[in-house]
């Protein structure tokens, strides 16, 4: 299915482009996410006309993204929980908590999807190395840093 790019689009495009995709993924995430518009001559020409607005927002949008960069980039994110003498703790960390713990420290706005955990829930005590992507060009590198709460 031809499409037109309303945003970049990570591993796919930038705005205005013109690109090929699967049907299903543009029915049903590019198209009703706001990303792409099926291509056609009149969208070309509302992307053309607004193109100068929709560079913009992706500017300011860049921007919020490398601010939260420099206040999460390698930050030591400490998450004190109830742990077995092993080690092993009674549940497990995953994005959400993560969510949680960077918006109460510091008030850093994310979603669990800009977690990436590389190795899945965090279910022992220790340290943890997460990647927070803020924008498809900002990814910022931090440690969590799980311990016991006794």
């Amino acid at each position: 299915m031809q499409i037109v790019l309303l945003e970049k689009v990570e591993n796919l495009g930038d705005i205005g482009e013109q690109v090929n995709v699967r049907p299903g993924y543009a029915r049903n995430f590019l198209i009703p996410q706001r990303k792409a518009l099926p291509l056609t001559p009149e969208n070309i020409r509302k992307i053309e006309e607004r193109r100068a607005e929709l560079e913009a927002e992706a500017h300011r949008l860049l921007e919020e993204a490398k601010t939260s960069l420099e206040k999460l980039q390698g930050q030591v994110l400490v998450i004190r929980v109830k742990a077995g003498p092993e080690g092993r703790l009674f549940g497990s960390i995953g994005p959400q908590d993560v969510v949680e713990q960077i918006r109460e420290i510091l008030g850093i706005q994310l979603e669990r999807r800009h977690v990436r955990m590389p190795n899945g829930p965090v279910r022992e005590l220790g340290d943890e190395e997460l990647t927070i992507h803020l924008h498809t060009d900002v990814e910022a590198n931090l440690i969590l840093r799980v311990e016991s709460e006794a």
